[in-house]
């Protein structure tokens, strides 16, 4: 493998953490009702765990609710149930046999501060992931006998892509906190 393409890849993962990052913070709650918030919640239907698109359809009928629609009603009672049993969450669902409605409650400025805990966590380890590729990265280019000032050209164009992934995600996290903090 070429120096270039030694960039290259890594620039892919660095990528590939950002993308990651900015899936995981458009999960978490600014006060509005968006289905996203319910991405990734396992429901156990059909005697195994399946994500919550699968089993139905989420829509915002109000700013402040969500509203499941199942497509099979004998699960209705288990979306609740995992909706419930989602701390992280915070929701309290009712159903009344046919959908599942989620009154989602204003944050109070504990919960917000909370959240933006989470968004800082999650850039973290976005810069953790960043730097475990760099890392390999650079261990590729000595691996592959690349001396001198190629190698430090190499190591320099992977710091580069870094530094532009960091300050994207940094942006993002920002753009993210403010509007958790905003009332």
């Amino acid at each position: 493998m070429d120096g270039n393409q030694i960039v290259k890849t890594t620039a892919d993962k660095f990528a590939q953490s950002e993308a990651h990052f900015s899936d995981e913070i458009s999960k978490l709650r600014t006060g509005r009702a968006h289905p996203s918030m319910l991405d990734g919640l396992m429901i156990e239907a059909y005697e195994t765990k399946m994500p919550l698109i699968q089993v139905g359809s989420i829509t915002v009928p109000e700013a402040t609710t969500l509203q499941i629609t199942p497509f099979d009603p004998t699960n209705i009672e288990a979306i609740s149930t995992a909706i419930r049993a989602d701390q992280q969450l915070g929701l309290n669902p009712s159903d009344d046999g046919r959908v599942v409605r989620i009154p989602v409650p204003p944050l109070t400025t504990e919960r917000r501060q909370q959240i933006v805990k989470v968004v800082k966590e999650k850039m973290e380890d976005a810069f953790i992931s960043m730097r475990n590729a760099r890392h390999d990265g650079i261990k590729q280019i000595k691996t592959e006998g690349l001396k001198g000032d190629e190698a430090k050209g190499l190591e320099s164009d992977i710091d580069e892509a870094m530094a532009k992934v960091k300050k994207s995600i940094e942006s993002a996290a920002k753009l993210k906190e403010e509007e958790i903090l905003k009332v």
